[in-house]
Formats: structure tokens, sequence, C-alpha cells
């Protein structure tokens, strides 16, 4: 057999040459591919019977695709969204197998005739000002950690990141006298977000002297804060915050809820900066998501508005 029917050379160019040099996705992007096949190749060789290194392009039949986006489901639990997600995968491994060998045209239409499927669409979880004020009074400011988790917690309010923005967060990244900072987003998009005097106060004390290609938030043992950290931390404080404002118990508070609610606040106006759309601070891919967000602004972001010393 063949490499042009082989499976494994395929895969190999597809996420080391094609993904890296000739589309220079973003890494979280190559992760997911990466992940998809990994799920997908032990399927299609327990179903096929064959040794991996065996396994040729035409054994990812369209059928087979089917039966393991519906396992994706049923076995691991995965919603629609995940399951959409694989099937990208898979439908770009073969436009790209298509486009460069003739034999796999037909191959690659079958694949790619699988649809997506329509997902529910989530409701947007934000908080209310209390709230987010509860949440920012919970860290013991006393302590070294403390200072930190607030400091980390007031960038999150004021910016808009994601949790995955912050831990890559570097220190050259800060620009503390011109008050603002570059964040990388997906698809490594840039935007600048303009910080409050008090964010400016607290990073200054947080940054010290450490050098500019450290990262911005780290652990006990200077390793920078990875996404999963910053969320538990997040959670931690929210734990603590619910005990005065009892709400926080009826809701899951992560940085993404902390960051909708920074998407309510721009819509109106009311974090200091002059009424924003949502998608150019917060860094959304699609403007579509600004038409979330009219509905709970209104009095309930002009009631939560921060003083104008922020």
């Amino acid at each position: 057999m063949g490499d042009q029917a082989l499976l494994g050379p395929w895969i190999r160019r597809f996420l080391l040459e094609h993904l890296v040099a000739e589309r220079n996705l973003a890494r979280n992007t190559q992760i997911g591919y990466r992940d998809a096949f990994k799920l997908l190749i032990p399927f299609i060789k327990q179903h096929r019977k064959k040794p991996i290194h065996q396994l040729a392009v035409a054994d990812i039949s369209a059928d087979l695709v089917r039966r393991f986006l519906a396992d994706v489901e049923a076995s691991r639990g995965c919603r629609v969204a995940s399951r959409n997600q694989r099937l990208a995968a898979i439908r770009a491994l073969a436009a790209f197998v298509g486009t460069r060998s003739p034999a796999h045209i037909q191959w690659a239409g079958e694949i790619r005739s699988i649809p997506f499927k329509k997902a529910e669409r989530a409701i947007v979880p934000y908080l209310e000002k209390p709230e987010m004020d509860a949440l920012l009074a919970a860290p013991d400011r006393r302590s070294v950690q403390g200072r930190r988790d607030y400091a980390l917690l007031l960038f999150l309010y004021n910016t808009g990141a994601r949790a995955s923005e912050a831990a890559q967060l570097k220190i050259a990244d800060v620009d503390l006298h011109g008050a603002y900072v570059k964040i990388t987003g997906k698809g490594t998009k840039q935007r600048l977000c303009p910080l409050w005097r008090v964010t400016v106060i607290e990073l200054m004390a947080l940054l010290g002297h450490r050098l500019p290609n450290e990262s911005v938030f780290i652990n006990r043992s200077g390793q920078p804060l990875t996404r999963f950290g910053i969320h538990t931390l997040v959670e931690r404080h929210a734990s603590v915050a619910q005990c005065k404002v009892p709400s926080l118990g009826t809701k899951r508070v992560s940085p993404h809820s902390i960051r909708h609610y920074v998407s309510f606040r721009t819509m109106s106006g009311t974090l200091g900066f002059g009424p924003v759309f949502p998608a150019n601070f917060s860094g959304h891919r699609r403007h579509s998501f600004d038409f979330f967000y009219p509905a709970c602004t209104g009095q309930r972001a002009m009631n939560g508005a921060p003083s104008t010393n922020k």
C-alpha cells in the first residue's frame, strides 16, 4: 500500500505542515484538531480490526464518521458543540487530502457532506453589580496570595479577558504608564484594553521589578497560573462571597461570567470608557454576540456604574 493510500502520512502532513506551516493556526486550534484524531483513530482501528500503521484513508468512511460522532455524544457525554468541533477537524482533513490527491476526491466529498448538528444557544451567564463587588471583596488582601487574587479578579473585571488570555499574559504586554494592556486572544488576534487607575496600582504592586518576559500572574512556586488554576481561583472566592450575597450560590461563577458582566457594562457605557461594542472590547470573534446583551443592559447596568476614579 503506497503512502497516498495510507492514513498515517496524511495525518502527519496535516498536523505538522498544513496547520502549522501553511495555515499558522493558533496553538489551541492545533491541539483541538490533534485531540480529535486521538479519539478518531482508535475508534477506526477497533472497527476495521487493523493495526494503526496499516489504516488507509478509505477506512475512514462517512458511515464510520457518523458512528464516531454518535459515540462522542453517547459514550463520552460530549455536548453538540464538542461533537461539531470533532467533525470540523475531520472535514478539514478531508479537504486537505482531497485537494492534494485526486484519487480521494470522492472520499473527501462524502466526508465533507456530513452536516454539523444545530446546537441550542446557551443562556449568557452574568453577574449583578452587588455580586461582582462581593467577589472582589472576597480575597484576603493582607496576604501576598490574597493581593494577587484581588489583582487577578480586578484585571478580569476591568478587561473582560478570558482565563486563557490572563494565563498567558506577559509583563511586557502591560503598559502601566500608558494605562493599557495588550491581550492576545483566539486565533492570535490582539486587542488593546484600557486599564483603570486602581487596576494600574494593583498591577504595579504585583509586578514589582520582575522581568518583561515573565508571566503576570504566577503561583506560589513562581510558575505561571494556568487557565484551570484561574477557574479554581474564581470559584473559590465565589464560594466565600456567597456568604454575603446568597444569590451567588444559585449561579456557576467563572471567569466567563465575569467576562459577560463586562460585556453588559460596555454596551451601556458604564465602565468609564463610553459605549463600546462587546465584540471590540472583549475580543469576540463575531459581532453577532453583541445582540445577546442589549436585553440585559439598561437600568441593571446603569445601577452598577463604577465610580469615576476607576
